[in-house]
């Protein structure tokens, strides 16, 4: 039989028998199959008890009852006890399970698996544990399960409740309690998001603030420990650590101190000790072999793709508007072979489809940003997850979460579940911590969790992430900015980090003209995996230095990095190679003690050699090392070219009447290579028809074009802007594929012509509020009808008021904004009151602009709210499409809420 862990019990509901019972079932475990073992039954008080690692692990778990009745755990290596658990028990409708307590049964099993991973260290895993369930009974007979792990690189306990009904946890009692002082690396405080700044310090200092999130590192003489938390699901909430300077106590917290509860049988979270060796620590996946198995397994998993991404935010922030400068960054991921690009917070549904068939047509997919308030409900998702899926969008990047509540993890349960029924990826950001859900749901690409290149560079942090935050899960910590912060980095570090730092969409996040300005830097950017098979620490002290190494196929990817100033960091070549052949190495370091830019070169060495690479402050390099085959001179591989293909769609931009009749032409050509099997498809919206559909062309000399009309009726009904797109599917003769093709030398390209269907030309007046909008665009938020732009959510704004007057009609904007509307030339005159909206407190200043079908009419000067209500009144004598747009003053866009008061357009006949 199968075993189902007891967490899937519990949100599943599928069986009657207790989790408690299943779980101290005594079964034997290996490879996801189970069989009847015999159990081992120490009940009584006789403690401690002893759980052994697996064969030749050298970790133990004691598990003992002190005389009042209170639980604790120690983790114990080569017979020293390193850690412990103390204090261990919940209060809740259970009752108070922390004193009292007595043994009543104890069942032992291995519990042994094999996975694969998507993400992560190393895509296959296996492991064996040693797991024994103790059962404790109160004085009242109220009972509590405390399941131990022992492995061979770590420790770890949760608590069981079973019973009939619901069960509340009011209070998670337990302490992790170092056998000594040293050296401890932590988060300053606990954040919900666990943005915090990290901070090298003592077990016995802390962090000073006595709220300390996970994970926390110590150190006990040469062995380290990590501590964290895994396997947690909406059945529980997030939990944190609690610690009084001067002591070596941390307290685990739930969250807020607020109760959880199940509806039925209950499994904590994992207690986790990851413990070893530093290399032994940061190679472990323990996290996610206690997770929740896969819950895809069995099914088409082929469109969970890991890969590189381009990002424009963080350094061109307000680029996510505009869809032209989204294509610069489409073209750059295009350039470099990466697989994506994200448009974050600003994109635009208008052009959003327009940009996905772009993107494809370059062999580069689409991840598009969500605020999660917008994800929050099931009929939320309902409604924007088959909307993107149907815009051809790969994956969400989901912001904002900035909780660890039980209702937090309930929703990251079920928006996991409804992404992967769409065949959606996603990245969480402004999250909680990883704890496994990349096991249990293997489209979860990445976590943010982490203060990264969005709050600038801390060299210290930098050291200290790969030793902690990224043990637990892939980290997106944004990598490879050369054209900020460059006193706290150098370029090479930078690089450094795109290996160091594993994330399963790794944003690489600068903008084209800053890794123009680098290119011995982007052959290492475009061979980067994202994907690995193994990892290795070859060196490093956590806040000071690591050299990492990851192996994808036959060649080790290394990372560099160094915090301030040092002797030269070292790259070890012995085992990094086939046996004693000799290996390439392709370097990039810094050039020069500045590290203001990077050099590339090529050895040949001896698989025995160590390389000594110096660095400059704040430092670092990155190496490619493969075997010296015969005739290979690099290990860096070219970005192989796609076909030079060429689609434009006519009309570009038309207006077209309902009822009448369209020609829509597309002409596609490849200029470098002949292509075969070419399919062009006209994609209608729903009430379109068109004479004829999808025309093939067998073959298609390299230079010449194929050239298909169709002629489109418009329905009578048809209103506002639709898209016609034409989509073209072919195969290049002789090609093996590029990125985003899966090597099968099958290619996409898409265009389209966009038609306004034309509504009835005004007659009378009318406020523009009031009116269709062609296109709207926004600074933050929607643009707001007859209310002010308030914040970001759709219907929050205040009534218009600007100098004390308050306004019934207009339009609620944020600088850069704009709006167009239709009146299809029976216009003479717009009306308008601009001006700042008083529900700024800070010094907003805005230029308001009209424009009668592109042309500008007229634009203001900077205003600001000492500038009060500035009147308007513009000729639009024969204007077809009226453009209202704000601009920001030139001093961002921070406040610049800006109000269209009163905004109308008088008419006459058609």
């Amino acid at each position: 039989m199968k075993l189902i862990p007891a967490r899937r019990l519990a949100l599943r509901a599928v069986t009657a028998v207790s989790a408690l019972a299943l779980v101290a079932s005594g079964l034997v475990v290996v490879g996801g199959s189970a069989s009847a073992a015999p159990a081992t039954d120490e009940a009584g008080t006789g403690s401690p008890w002893r759980v052994s690692g697996p064969r030749g692990s050298d970790l133990d778990g004691v598990l003992r009852l002190d005389g009042s009745g209170q639980v604790a755990l120690d983790v114990v290596a080569d017979g020293d006890t390193v850690l412990s658990a103390t204090r261990l028990g919940l209060r809740g409708s259970d009752g108070d399970l922390t004193t009292g307590l007595t043994l009543v049964d104890r069942q032992d099993r291995t519990v042994s698996d094999t996975y694969t991973m998507t993400t992560g260290k190393s895509t296959r895993r296996s492991y064996v544990h040693e797991e024994s369930v103790f059962t404790f009974e109160a004085a009242d007979g109220a009972r509590l399960g405390v399941a131990v792990r022992v492995s061979d690189d770590g420790v770890a306990y949760r608590y069981l409740l079973d019973g009939p009904g619901a069960h509340r946890v009011d209070e998670e009692s337990g302490s992790w309690e170092p056998a000594t002082d040293g050296p401890a690396w932590m988060q300053r405080s606990y954040a919900v998001n666990y943005e915090a700044e990290w901070t090298t310090t003592t077990a016995a200092a802390g962090n000073g603030s006595g709220s300390v999130g996970f994970p926390v590192l110590f150190q006990q003489a040469e062995r380290y420990v990590l501590v964290t938390e895994a396997d947690l699901h909406g059945d529980y909430s997030g939990a944190h650590l609690t610690h009084t300077p001067g002591s070596l106590r941390y307290d685990v917290d739930l969250f807020q101190g607020r109760p959880v509860t199940s509806a039925g049988e209950l499994s904590t979270p994992w207690r986790v000790a990851i413990m070893g060796d530093l290399p032994a620590v940061v190679g472990s996946t323990l996290v996610d072999d206690l997770a929740t198995p896969n819950e895809l397994d069995g099914q088409d998993t082929s469109w969970i793709k890991p890969g590189r991404s381009s990002w424009s935010w963080l350094t061109d922030w307000n680029s996510p508007r505009d869809e032209a400068r989204q294509r610069d960054f489409v073209d750059l991921a295009a350039r470099n072979g990466w697989e994506y690009v994200l448009l974050d917070e600003g994109w635009d549904a208008s052009w959003v489809p327009r940009t996905v068939r772009y993107a494809h047509t370059q062999g580069v997919d689409v991840i598009a940003w969500f605020h999660s308030r917008d994800l929050r409900t099931q009929e939320q998702r309902d409604e924007w997850l088959p909307r993107l899926k149907s815009w051809g969008v790969s994956g969400l990047k989901v912001d904002f979460m900035d909780s660890d509540s039980q209702e937090i993890h309930q929703w990251y349960d079920a928006v996991a579940r409804d992404t992967a029924r769409h065949e959606l990826m996603i990245n969480f950001h402004g999250s909680a911590l990883p704890t496994g859900l990349q096991r249990t749901w293997p489209h979860i690409m990445s976590y943010e969790s982490v203060r990264g290149m969005e709050n600038g560079i801390s060299p210290e942090r930098s050291l200290i992430v790969p030793f902690t935050r990224n043990i637990t899960g892939s980290m997106d910590f944004t990598p490879v900015v050369f054209s900020r912060d460059n006193d706290k980095t150098s370029k090479a570090q930078q690089v450094a980090m795109s290996v160091v730092y594993e994330s399963g969409w790794q944003h690489i996040s600068d903008k084209p003209e800053g890794y123009a300005d680098e290119p011995d830097a982007m052959p290492f950017l475009q061979n980067l995996p994202t994907t690995w098979d193994e990892v290795r620490l070859l060196s490093g002290t956590p806040g000071q230095d690591v050299v990492l190494a990851r192996r994808s196929g036959d060649r080790w990817f290394v990372g560099g990095m160094r915090a301030g100033s040092g002797e030269p960091l070292h790259l070890p070549l012995d085992g990094l190679g086939r046996g004693g052949q000799d290996v390439v190495v392709d370097l990039l370091a810094d050039d020069g003690t500045n590290g203001s830019a990077t050099v590339h070169t090529t050895v040949r060495a001896a698989i025995g050699e160590t390389l000594e690479v110096p660095t400059a402050n704040n430092g670092g390099f990155t190496a490619v090392v493969c075997p010296a085959t015969e005739g290979r001179t690099t290990c860096l591989e070219p970005v192989e070219a796609r076909p030079a293909a060429a689609l434009a769609v006519e009309p570009v931009q038309a207006d077209v009447e309902p009822g009448s009749t369209v020609e829509v032409e597309a002409t596609f050509s490849v200029a470098d290579r002949d292509v075969t099997r070419v399919r062009l498809t006209p994609q209608l919206p729903d009430g379109w028809t068109a004479d004829q559909g999808t025309r093939t062309v067998t073959r298609l000399p390299a230079g010449q074009d194929a050239r298909i009309t169709w002629q489109v009726r418009v329905p009578q009904g048809a209103t506002g802007t639709h898209e016609v797109p034409v989509t073209v599917t072919y195969r290049a003769t002789g090609a093996a594929g590029a990125p985003g093709d899966s090597g099968t030398g099958r290619y996409t390209a898409a265009n389209q012509a966009t038609l306004w269907v034309t509504p009835p030309a005004l007659t009378g007046d009318h406020h523009v509020s009031d009116l269709d909008w062609i296109e709207e665009s926004n600074g933050y938020g929607p643009v707001e009808r007859d209310a002010s732009n308030g914040e970001a959510v759709a219907g929050d704004g205040q009534p218009i008021t600007i100098a004390g007057v308050t306004y019934a009609k207009g339009i609620g904007m944020h600088a850069p904004g704009s709006l167009t509307a239709w009146l299809g030339g029976t216009c003479t005159a717009f009306r308008a009151v601009v001006g700042i909206d008083d529900e700024v407190t800070g010094p907003g200043s805005v230029r308001f602009h009209v424009y009668g079908d592109g042309v500008l009419l007229t634009e203001t000067p900077v205003l600001t709210a000492a500038d009060g209500g500035v009147p308007l009144d513009v000729d639009v004598t024969d204007v077809r499409r009226l453009r209202l747009a704000v601009s920001d003053g030139g001093d961002g866009k921070n406040f610049d809420h800006a109000d269209w008061a009163d905004a109308r357009v008088e008419c006459g006949q058609a």
